[in-house]
């Protein structure tokens, strides 16, 4: 086991989040020093009060930035200025404070809506600046996409050592159900099983099922987040990915068939698709640090069904 945690202060924004939580568990196997999790009621991360406040109580050596305004293509039509404002400031500010208080290592997370929308598959880090993100999420994608310039500027002006980490989408237990804000995989699974238990004849899927999507495991997302941090120390962004591409209509397809809904599909072509195809290329990963997705997609599939089922009163 790597010794690289053990004499290591690490504070993990968004560690109480979906992501966040299966990091803060396999960091903790590692036996760092400490481990902080701010709480947005204690430390509103979106103001610099609150970030000198975290820096100063915390006083971390290794900083990893998850936490996020995020959602689903109806949450980001419905709130760009919020998703670009609130994960811009909070990402360029906790940066500038780390390197003002001598931070050893700040691991920060991009998001594969930063690319371009129509980039060719599989999607290559250097393809990243050749265009205009899809447009329903754009704002969130661009605002993230600020922090590898800021990273990458840093890197050069002051030595200041930041990764910068482009996740595809991710799935798993502990996900958002709430249909209001929720990405894909949780919707369609809780739209599955409520409709089973309340003997619907179907539900109904946005758009037109023909975009296609890659999906990672959130334990497997945390492992590689993890991976990077101990063992990549350059301000090139890095995909983390599963490496395999499916379409929403074969999604929604295998939800159906493993929560065992029975009735029919019905697509809301009047609701936008989203990019038309998402798929990394995840060489450089494995390349700089060994790290490949290793939670099969119907696995994942089962185990994230199975949390929601015995969850779902508890999560809406």
């Amino acid at each position: 086991m790597s010794n690289f945690w053990s004499d290591k202060n690490v504070t993990v924004t968004g560690g109480a989040g979906f992501l966040g939580s299966f990091v803060v568990e396999q960091l903790k196997e590692k036996n760092p020093k400490d481990i902080f999790v701010p709480r947005s009621s204690n430390y509103d991360l979106r103001k610099k009060e609150a970030i000198v406040r975290m820096y100063e109580d915390a006083d971390p050596d290794v900083v990893l930035h998850l936490a996020a305004t995020v959602g689903g293509i109806g949450a980001n039509r419905k709130n760009p200025g919020k998703f670009f404002y609130d994960n811009a400031i909070m990402g360029i500010q906790l940066m500038e404070y780390a390197r003002k208080y001598d931070v050893d290592k700040f691991t920060t997370l991009g998001t594969v809506c930063a690319y371009p929308k129509h980039t060719p598959v599989p999607f290559k880090e250097e393809d990243l600046w050749n265009g205009y993100p899809e447009e329903t999420n754009a704002p969130y994608g661009l605002a993230k996409k600020m922090l590898l310039v800021q990273s990458q500027s840093y890197r050069k002006q002051y030595g200041f050592n930041s990764i910068f980490l482009l996740p595809v989408n991710l799935y798993g237990p502990r996900d958002d159900f709430d249909l209001e804000t929720s990405h894909v995989i949780p919707a369609i699974i809780r739209k599955c099983v409520e409709a089973k238990e309340q003997n619907k004849d179907k539900i109904v899927a946005w758009g037109d099922g023909s975009p296609t999507r890659e999906f990672l495991y959130a334990k497997d997302a945390a492992r590689g987040i993890l991976t990077a941090t101990e063992k990549y120390d350059k301000s090139e962004p890095i995909n983390l990915g599963a490496g395999f591409e499916v379409s929403i209509k074969e999604l929604v397809n295998l939800i159906v068939d493993l929560t065992g809904f029975e009735g029919g599909v019905k697509w809301d072509t009047s609701k936008p698709n989203g990019q038309p195809r998402r798929k990394l290329d995840t060489s450089k990963a494995k390349k700089e640090f060994g790290f490949e997705a290793e939670t099969g997609f119907k696995e994942g599939l089962r185990e994230t069904i199975d949390w929601y089922i015995e969850n779902k009163d508890r999560v809406g």
